[in-house]
């Protein structure tokens, strides 16, 4: 189904400053009242949905009980709580100009080759999902990978052409989150007009993932993640932004519904 909003993203994303980490509460009331998704209350999506604003432009998709249990099996790292970031090539915080990428700490150990081989299925499933969801993002991504395994080469960066070689997906970056309760939080390093993929595997219960900007609520922009009964494991692809520009990619700009079959709600 298709839940059509009010809301145009376009201009809502133009109104958020790149340092708005969405943790202020009394600055995001405004924002929701200058921007209204244009449902009163918290509407509940509960069956598999694609979300568009007023312009036709692609705002999320949500697929419930998209992996079958084998394909959670490889996604399944363990029950301790914390987060490991994975990326073959991202920027120090702060450091986005003034240097060229290096890779992950994570992936710079012995386990390296291990770990990226281990990540390749889900990162095949995310990439397959992409293509359909937002092709040019799809073939943005492929092009930053490939211009950065050039510049990785010509400049002799440390272990990023060993690890672009086995790193599987467009996305350049994979955050993999064990039994955490994420709070509302905006990813303001990411690209706006790109998806972001995220799905998790498990054996729990009562999980909701929220976006109070567009005061909607699915069953698992500004988004958080509660505590569950039971193990969560959730797998973050992304794309940063200062990756691209430093690849010198442009803007893949926002996934649209023309060409798309979709049923109104």
């Amino acid at each position: 189904m298709t839940v059509k909003m009010q809301i145009d993203i376009a201009r809502y994303s133009k109104l958020i400053s790149p340092k708005n980490t969405g943790h202020n509460e009394e600055k995001e009331e405004k924002l929701l009242e200058r921007c209204p998704p244009g449902h009163e209350g918290t509407k509940l999506v509960d069956k598999p949905a694609t979300i568009i604003d007023v312009s036709g432009t692609i705002i999320a998709w949500y697929l419930p009980d998209a992996l079958n249990e084998t394909t959670q099996g490889s996604e399944n790292v363990g029950s301790t709580p914390g987060c490991i970031n994975l990326s073959p090539a991202w920027f120090q915080q702060g450091h986005e100009n003034l240097s060229d990428p290096e890779v992950s700490a994570s992936l710079k150990g012995p386990s390296s080759e291990n770990i990226l081989k281990a990540i390749a299925r889900p990162a095949a499933i995310a990439l397959a999902a992409l293509r359909v969801m937002h092709p040019q993002q799809y073939f943005a991504g492929l092009q930053a990978l490939s211009h950065l395994r050039d510049k990785a080469l010509s400049k002799e960066l440390p272990q990023m052409p060993e690890t672009l070689q086995y790193w599987a997906s467009v996305f350049s970056s994979l955050s993999i989150i064990s039994n955490r309760e994420t709070p509302n939080h905006r990813d303001h390093l990411s690209i706006p007009e790109c998806f972001d993929i995220l799905t998790t595997a498990g054996n729990y219960s009562n999980a909701w993932m929220s976006m109070p900007s567009l005061q909607l609520e699915f069953r698992i922009v500004r988004h958080g993640v509660d505590g569950v009964e039971g193990d969560r494991i959730a797998w973050a692809w992304y794309m940063r932004d200062s990756v691209h520009i430093y690849a010198r990619v442009p803007s893949c700009g926002w996934a649209r519904v023309e060409g798309r079959i979709l049923t109104m709600v």
